[in-house]
């Protein structure tokens, strides 16, 4: 079974996409920290004629020390919760109102997401019909919503409690 040439192919593809993602991951992490310690050089080559070596490498270790600790204090502290305690005025909100909210609480993570999805949208037509599909369904579900939401607004008080016979 595994002496098919599909099977193998399928193999090698897969083994080269770990490769190749391991590859890149060290790749960046290379850069990232070489860029780390040319902008922590290029701080201290910049503050020395105004303070003195000494004192330009105290201030840049302390901004890193600084930075270090801002991180880990935003990645220890406790997440916050979605609901911010305000109850929704229906039972549960609808997908679109969700995926605003998400938007909202998180921008930057949206607009890289928007970004991928762009990019991955240009080269295959299938994902960008997939997509233009969910987000028309995801449209009518949210005026089919307001629609029922404004139908039970307009009836009168004394309809909404009665039980239908």
């Amino acid at each position: 079974m595994l002496d098919s040439p599909k099977v193998q192919s399928a193999v090698r593809k897969a083994v080269a996409a770990v490769l190749g993602f391991m590859l890149a991951l060290v790749l960046l992490t290379a850069l990232l920290i070489t860029g780390f310690y040319m902008l922590v050089t290029a701080a201290t080559l910049a503050l020395t004629p105004v303070m003195g070596e000494s004192a330009a490498m105290a201030v840049v270790g302390a901004s890193c020390f600084l930075l270090l600790a801002l991180v880990f204090y935003r990645l220890t502290r406790p997440a916050r919760s979605l609901s911010k305690g305000v109850p929704s005025s229906s039972g549960a909100d609808s997908p679109v109102q969700m995926v605003r909210e998400l938007i909202r609480q998180n921008p930057l993570e949206s607009a890289l997401a928007a970004f991928a999805l762009g990019i991955a949208e240009e080269g295959d037509p299938r994902l960008k019909s997939l997509l233009l599909q969910g987000g028309m369904v995801l449209m009518k579900e949210a005026e089919a919503e307001r629609a029922h939401g404004k139908e039970k607004a307009d009836a009168p008080a004394g309809d909404r409690d009665t039980p239908v016979t």
